[in-house]
């Protein structure tokens, strides 16, 4: 049986082996670049043998100027699909040829030659940007790994919008746990526990400023990242809770852990997690207010205004949704409408600043 080659070295050795050497001959002279960028498994890094069971090939992206795209386009096509044996390692290849331009508006419904604004940052997947810098540049004279450093992460105030957004889809749910299996409902505060888990881990992820890949590989990256063996675990027994309050104790650690890594950024000024017992509810949750203080760290106005409209709104979920690229310029006209702009905050946030008494994480917002 023929060892596995992860199929991002297999296009680099299909690049160096086959496709440099045929361009060099019949193009001398050409400024491009090759890759292996987008879609599959091989890209992220994750593919194994399994993979190799439907559309995994030997393939590379070349990529011309516009200019050269209209004039050698198809002749760099026929040549290739003339001239390159069919087949590399013994398995078919493919070869497509493109324009950096076009593939990012294509992919991504992006201007690569304009400004990337917040609204771009807001409405762009987020597994796609990590599809998109993720595999491997071969060769490059087209500018296309400036591209990729454009996109390598998203802006300070963006990210700081992001994690702020991240913990409030965690604080409405902390009570949630105890609440629902109080009253007998384990099935369904083992479905609130697992969705904190994923909220928590996507937080990791923001965290350590890697972008997260889509479901299918969540999971795998996520071990990847400096905190997983530490938080693992942790995580893990959220998961296989047999009862509330387990998963409450497992939970209450997580977030101890989560805020150790918050602090380690040094972003804002140090948090301390406090446990709190909702009035006299036999169940604990942890607070900290952490979109307040990450809030006042935000200076870019474009991304104030949206954290001010959408503390607790979906903006923030734009990045998981899975669409074909022209679709974000629908997303962008959400934007465009102008609704009331009242200030979002917790009710636990007005309990705590009234000191009224009166345990903070309620299940409700209040407007001010």
């Amino acid at each position: 049986m023929t060892a596995f080659v992860p199929g991002l070295r297999l296009a680099e050795e299909f690049y160096g082996e086959r496709v440099a050497p045929l361009l060099s001959a019949a193009f001398p002279g050409l400024r491009y670049g090759a890759a292996l960028l987008g879609r599959g498994s091989e890209v992220l890094g994750f593919d194994d043998a399994m993979s190799t069971d439907h559309d995994w090939k030997p393939r590379v992206q070349l990529f011309v100027g516009s200019g050269d795209l209209v004039e050698l386009g198809e002749a760099i096509d026929v040549c290739v699909r003339r001239d390159l044996a069919q087949e590399f390692r013994r398995r078919p290849v493919s070869v497509q040829v493109l324009s950096v331009e076009g593939y990012f508006e294509e992919q991504l419904a992006i201007d690569v030659g304009a400004e990337i604004d917040t609204l771009d940052w807001l409405t762009l997947p987020e597994h796609g940007l990590r599809m998109f810098t993720a595999g491997e540049v071969f060769h490059d004279e087209v500018g296309l790994q400036e591209v990729r450093d454009r996109l390598g992460y998203y802006p300070r105030d963006v990210w700081l919008y992001l994690l702020m957004a991240g913990w409030w889809r965690v604080h409405p749910e902390l009570n949630l746990v105890g609440r629902t299996g109080f009253v007998g409902d384990e099935l369904g505060s083992s479905l609130i526990g697992s969705q904190l888990v994923s909220d928590l881990m996507r937080l990791c992820f923001l965290m350590e400023r890697q972008y997260a890949p889509y479901s299918k590989w969540f999971g795998t990256a996520f071990a990847r990242l400096s905190c997983a063996p530490a938080l693992t675990p942790t995580l893990e027994s959220v998961l296989r809770a047999e009862d509330w309050r387990e998963r409450e104790r497992a939970l209450l650690r997580a977030y101890e852990q989560l805020a150790e890594l918050h602090n380690a950024l040094g972003i804002t000024a140090e948090v301390v997690l406090e446990p709190v017992r909702m009035w006299d509810r036999p169940f604990t949750v942890a607070w900290a207010d952490f979109p307040t203080l990450l809030r006042a760290e935000i200076r870019d106005p474009a991304v104030a205004d949206i954290a001010d409209r959408w503390p607790v709104g979906p903006v923030d979920q734009f990045r998981h949704l899975l669409w074909p690229a022209p679709n974000r310029r629908r997303l962008l006209r959400f934007f465009h409408d102008e609704p009331p702009r009242p200030r979002l905050t917790s009710t636990l946030t007005q309990e705590l600043a009234d000191d009224t008494g009166a345990s903070p994480c309620q299940d409700t917002y209040a407007v001010e």
